[in-house]
This record gives structure tokens, C-alpha cells and sequence, in this order.
């Protein structure tokens, strides 16, 4: 990780706490910071990765509208490891070049669209709350039947112990 140390531009970190807050706004997004970057997720899966380091900064979402459109910037191209296939885009920018914002935010609520269960699409597109989760706790717990208590053996047919070779 060698290469993500040193100093941060400031515009680079600005506009990775710009895209960041509003990547956060949309109903049900978590943060996370796996490998010194910010993954926005919703549902547990991510929406868009944000990354700020000293060769500038960097945002990959997913684009399967807009994907071919996206490419045709010199700042994009299909994000690594495999994603690029899946419709992943990775803009980039050097230190001191501030992103189109407008362009980001849209791209960023795409691939939340994308990524998003249709509830949580539903609470961005009305303003309602997302429906809180059905607990497993709520429902009754349903009897299960005991086993029958074992029978008795009938007296004199194989309760003796046998000692020796078996006789016919």
C-alpha cells in the first residue's frame, strides 16, 4: 500500500467528502472503509466506491444505462478485477482536477438504482420511509410434536441375554 501514502490533495479530499455525503443521503446507505477506501452500500452490497490517495482521486459505480456514455470521457475506463464486465465504471482524476459533480451524482444515484431493492428505490422516488424489516421474532412459535414414549417389550420373547452360539 506503499503508494497511497503520503500527502492528499485537497481538492481531491474534498471531492471525495462532497460525492461521499451525498452518496450517504440515499435511504438505507451504510460506510464502510475496506482497503483505506469508502464503500457506500445499500442492503449490503455497494453502490459506489470512493477513494482519495496521492495520485488524486477515484470513484467506481456501476453503469448499465449510461456505461458506453460514461466510457467516452478520457477520466473513465472499465474498473479492474473483473467488475469492468459487470458494467463498472472507475473515473479517475489527478491532484487538483475537480470532478464534474453533476456528472458523478448522477452516475452515483444510477448505480444506486441499479444496486438497490425496489423498496429502497421506492422511499428515494416518494420521500417515504423505507418499510422496517418483518422481525422472525414476531411470529409464534409453533409446537412441534414429542416423540411417543417407547412400548414396553413384551415379557419373554427376546429380553433374556444370550450366552453361547445361537441353537436352532
Amino acid at each position: 500500500m506503499g503508494e497511497y501514502s503520503g500527502p492528499v490533495n485537497a481538492v481531491s479530499k474534498h471531492a471525495q467528502v462532497k460525492l461521499r455525503d451525498f452518496a450517504m443521503s440515499f435511504p438505507g446507505a451504510t460506510e464502510h472503509t475496506p482497503w483505506g477506501e469508502i464503500a457506500c452500500k445499500v442492503n449490503g452490497k455497494v453502490f459506489v466506491f470512493l477513494s482519495c490517495h496521492t495520485r488524486g482521486f477515484s470513484m467506481s459505480v456501476k453503469l448499465p444505462q449510461s456505461r458506453a456514455d460514461a466510457l467516452d470521457n478520457d477520466f473513465a475506463q472499465p474498473t479492474g478485477y473483473g467488475l469492468g464486465k459487470s458494467g463498472w465504471v472507475t473515473c479517475s482524476f489527478q491532484p487538483g482536477l475537480e470532478p464534474p459533480y453533476d456528472l458523478m451524482k448522477e452516475w452515483i444515484e444510477e448505480s444506486y438504482r441499479t444496486i438497490a431493492p425496489p423498496k429502497f428505490v421506492h422511499a428515494l422516488d416518494t420521500g417515504e420511509p423505507v418499510p422496517a424489516k418483518k422481525s422472525k421474532a414476531a411470529k409464534p412459535k409453533r409446537k412441534t410434536a414429542r416423540p411417543a414414549a417407547k412400548k414396553p417389550r413384551a415379557a419373554g420373547r427376546g429380553t433374556k441375554p444370550r450366552h453361547g452360539p445361537r441353537q436352532r
